[in-house]
Parts: C-alpha cells; sequence; structure tokens
C-alpha cells in the first residue's frame, strides 16, 4: 500500500512545478524575450565599439612601422650621452625597488639594479621593504648591505606599517632627505631586472626634452614557456605593449604607466601630485593625473625589462582583479576631473575617457564575459532570439585575430587564448562593477606571488610544487557552477537547436571546468 503522505508530497510537488511552467511561459513572450533581445543589442553594439577600437590601433601600428615614425627614434640619444660623459654631468637618480616579503625574487631585482652602469656617486637604489616576515626581511637587509660594502649606495628603508601599500613605500620613500637631491626616479617591481645600460638608454630622454614626464620600458617574461598560462598571459600583453602603449606613444596621445620599469622625472612627478593610495591602480592614477597637468610620455619599444609572469591561477587571479577593479574606480573618481580640466585638448579628453578608460577598461571585460558566456547561451535556451553570425562569429574572430597576432609564435594557441580570456572575463567584469560601484574588495591588495622562476630548473620546481596538492585546494566553485550552465547549454542545442553553437559552448564549458578543477598553471600547496 502506498504511503498517502509520500503520494500528497509528490502530488504538491508536480504542482508546483506545473505552476511555474505556467508562470515561465506567461512572463517569456512579453518579458524575457524582449529584455534578451535589449541586451543581445546593447552586447553586439558594445562588441562593435571594441572592434572599431581595434581596428583603428591595427591601422595606425601598421602605419607607425611601415613609416618607421616611432616616437622614440626621433631622440639623439647618442649625442647626448657624448655629452654627459664628456662634461660628467649625469644627473642624479633615483632607484625605487618596493618589495613585500618577495623571497624568492629580492635578490635578483637589487642585484640587478645596483649593477647598472651609471656613476655610483650619481646613483642611489633604494629598497623599500614592507616585508611582515622578519627572516626574509633580515634577508633583503643583508643583501642591501652586501652591496653597500661593494660600493653600491644602496639605501635599505623599512616600515612597521603597511598603510597606502605599494603607493605609500614610494611615497615615503620621496620623503627622505636624500630622495629630494635626485632629477629622476626609476622604479622596479621585486621580479624586474634592467640591463645594465637601462639608464644610459632612458634618461637621454627626459635630458632632450623638459616637457617629458615618464620614459616608459615595456617586459620581457624570463618564464613565458613555464606552462600554458604564462604562454596564454604573454599573448594578452605582447598586445597591450606592442600595440596599445606603441600606439599611445606615437600619436602623442595619453597611455598608462605600468608601474614598474619605467623612469619619472621628479619635478613632474611632484608637480602631478605625487603618489596617491585612493584606488588600487596608483601608477595609471599618477600617470593620469601629470597628463592633465601638459607632460608628455615616451614608450620606448625596443628596450626590455626581465621580469616574472604569475604562473599559479591564484596569483594570476588576485592581479587582474587589481588591474580590473582599479581601473574602474579610477574612472569613478577621475570622470568630473578630466572633463573640467582645460590644459588639455578636446580629443585628449575623448581618448582617455573614451579610448583608454571605458573601451579598453570596461566595455572589454562587459562584452567578453557577458556576451560570450551569458547571452549566446541564453539565446540557444530560447530560440525566440535569433543571434546574427556577423555579431556572434564574424567580428569577434577578427577582434581576436587582432589581438593574437601579436605574440606570432603562439598563434597556434589561439584557441585556447580565446576561451581562457572568457574565463578570466567573469572576474574581470565582477571585479570592474565592484571598482565603479567601490563595492566590497574595492581597495583590496594582495601582493602578486613570484616563483622566482627564472633562476630555477624549471622541471625540478614544477615537479615539486604539484607534489601535495589536494582536490579541495585546487577547486573554484564559481568556475565549475559556469560550466555546469554551459554543459547544460550544449546539451539543449544538440538535440533541440538549429545552429552549431553547440560547438563553442561544449568548448567553452570545458574550459570553465579545467580552470574550475584547477588544472591551469602550476600548483603551490598550501
Amino acid at each position: 500500500m502506498r504511503n498517502p503522505v509520500l503520494v500528497e508530497g509528490a502530488g504538491d510537488g508536480a504542482a508546483v512545478g506545473e505552476r511555474l511552467l505556467v508562470l515561465w511561459r506567461q512572463i517569456r513572450t512579453p518579458m524575457v524575450v524582449p529584455l534578451l533581445w535589449a541586451l543581445m543589442y546593447a552586447c553586439a553594439f558594445m562588441s562593435v565599439m571594441l572592434f572599431v577600437e581595434r581596428v583603428y590601433m591595427a591601422i595606425v601600428i601598421v602605419l607607425v612601422k611601415l613609416l618607421r615614425i616611432k616616437r622614440y627614434t626621433k631622440y639623439k640619444l647618442d649625442s647626448m650621452r657624448q655629452e654627459m660623459e664628456a662634461e660628467e654631468s649625469h644627473p642624479m637618480v633615483l632607484v625605487q625597488i618596493p618589495m613585500f616579503n618577495e623571497k624568492e625574487v629580492y635578490r635578483l631585482s637589487i642585484g640587478a639594479a645596483c649593477a647598472m652602469s651609471w656613476p655610483s656617486n650619481k646613483m642611489i637604489v633604494q629598497v623599500l621593504d614592507d616585508s611582515t616576515d622578519p627572516v626574509i626581511k633580515e634577508m633583503v637587509e643583508y643583501e642591501c648591505q652586501s652591496w653597500a660594502s661593494k660600493g653600491v649606495n644602496v639605501e635599505y628603508e623599512f616600515r612597521n606599517s603597511r598603510s597606502g601599500y605599494k603607493a605609500g613605500a614610494l611615497r615615503e620613500g620621496l620623503e627622505k632627505s636624500y630622495a629630494k637631491d635626485c632629477d629622476f626616479v626609476a622604479i622596479f617591481d621585486a621580479d624586474f631586472q634592467p640591463d645594465p645600460d637601462y639608464l644610459w638608454r632612458t634618461i637621454p630622454f627626459l635630458l632632450t626634452n623638459p616637457e617629458l614626464a615618464l620614459v616608459q620600458a615595456r617586459w620581457k617574461f624570463v618564464n613565458a614557456d613555464e606552462c600554458l598560462l604564462t604562454r596564454l598571459q604573454e599573448m594578452s600583453l605582447d598586445y597591450h605593449f606592442s600595440v596599445e602603449q606603441e600606439v599611445g606613444s606615437s600619436t602623442y596621445s595619453f597611455f598608462g604607466f605600468n608601474g614598474t620599469a619605467g623612469v619619472w622625472r621628479m619635478q613632474a612627478l611632484v608637480d602631478a601630485g605625487g603618489w596617491k593610495d585612493r584606488t588600487t591602480v596608483e601608477d595609471m592614477d599618477l600617470a593620469v593625473r601629470a597628463s592633465l597637468r601638459g607632460w608628455k610620455f615616451v614608450f620606448v619599444g625596443d628596450l626590455a625589462v626581465k621580469n616574472e609572469l604569475p604562473s599559479t591561477f591564484k596569483a594570476y587571479r588576485f592581479q587582474q582583479h587589481r588591474w580590473s577593479c582599479g581601473p574602474a574606480n579610477l574612472f569613478r573618481k577621475m570622470l568630473k576631473e578630466i572633463l573640467c580640466c582645460k590644459r588639455v585638448s578636446a580629443w585628449k579628453k575623448f581618448h582617455v575617457i573614451y579610448d583608454f578608460f571605458f573601451v579598453r577598461k570596461i566595455v572589454a571585460h562587459f562584452v567578453t564575459f557577458f556576451f560570450y558566456c551569458v547571452i549566446i547561451p541564453a539565446c540557444v535556451l530560447l530560440p525566440d532570439v535569433h543571434l546574427p553570425k556577423f555579431i556572434a562569429v564574424y567580428i569577434p574572430s577578427a577582434t581576436t585575430v587582432l589581438n593574437a597576432i601579436c605574440t606570432p609564435r603562439s598563434f597556434h594557441l589561439i584557441i585556447f587564448w580565446i576561451l581562457f580570456e572568457n574565463v578570466m572575463a567573469m572576474h574581470r567584469a565582477k571585479a570592474t562593477i565592484i571598482g565603479l560601484l567601490e563595492a566590497n574588495r574595492v581597495y583590496e591588495w594582495i601582493v602578486t606571488a613570484k616563483l622566482g622562476n627564472a633562476s630555477r630548473n624549471k622541471n625540478s620546481s614544477r615537479s615539486h610544487r604539484r607534489s601535495r596538492c589536494r582536490i579541495v585546494e585546487r577547486i573554484h566553485l564559481m568556475e565549475v557552477l559556469m560550466g555546469l550552465f554551459l554543459l547544460y547549454c550544449t546539451i539543449y542545442d544538440i538535440m533541440f537547436g538549429r545552429d552549431l553553437f553547440y560547438v563553442y559552448l561544449f568548448a567553452q564549458s570545458m574550459a570553465f571546468f579545467v580552470v574550475g578543477f584547477g588544472y591551469v598553471g602550476v600548483y603551490v600547496s598550501n
């Protein structure tokens, strides 16, 4: 005999399900479908905006290369260097190295900075140590003392408080009495290793043009071949340096300071208001303020400084949160200031607001995630909304090729790069919203962990890092849930769809699962 309670419960459950189905049918056509159409058109419009911006950048960079009009080639550096050497008129340079518990890389950065070929009486290497580990603090201090015993002017500065994080350390470093005598300040993060001739290839730019505030070098990645994660990062950053920075410099438009591997004119830094810790992108903040004061920047594309890419997904995710949240928050804080500025042209204001901030820092993240990971799957579930192929396929394909072509050696990885960028767009879009709304985690600052991959055997270190791993430590719930959603859409499209979107949806769901279960990058157990 059947239990009447179970039968009644089953009946109630079926009744609830039937009511929900009826409700869905009632709201689907008049509410859900029009909303999805509106969202699709909005994302399509943003996708076109991004495509147009990429095409503009491609046209400019092609003209720059064909006509050989790179801005930094116009300077007479050799004559300036000969004049300095003949008259011994080298300016005083401060080299700042901010660090925080950098056990793996502190010797590399301090050693490279101290080995730069500049007169020892005209260069001060300032190590700004915020380490909370007393053992690492002693190691860094000992390294500074070791170089000081060799005749290098090294100043070790330690703070008991991490107030202001990197911006606070740099600001307090400039307040030292010896720093006030310096004409220029070069900044290197703890994993950056400048070549010995770095100052000879940057300072002459600033001496030649008194209106120049910043000389920015590009980055060279010593561990790009460490794993697939670092190869994919290289593809994204190569586009940033080879195209975005080069175009901004060559067209005399605004381009951002990368926070490291750059030399600032001390006068310009002070005139712009110095370092501020109101966002997590203090470098971009300073660059925007200096640009609004009328100062000019130059990007030197043939000068590269070695550094390390984050090779663990955890470190990369924290870095991308800061790089996405910070610009959105800075845009919120500075929009009115940019619009009201009278010292720069309307074109430069437009470039900073629309091109630099809105398209690259906001639209790019939104359209990548919401369009390709939400709207397209939703259109599969709701065939009433027809998705044009030129919006869903052709424009994204062209945009992707324009991005990836800057790293020809990795062009065969373009499919993996697309899928991984879509996964990361979820975190970037979330961080962008946090920055715009100044919500929780807007001021979160977690230093990107470095593993010192440039100085150790890659294979042996990798096997050691993977030795003690627990599956629970690997799982990322958001990625797993997103993968399940896309897999459901894949199955639905195979069963009921008329297009071939299931090919993309299946690949994208697998990418979310790979990341969600921690099988990307090297792994360091907690």
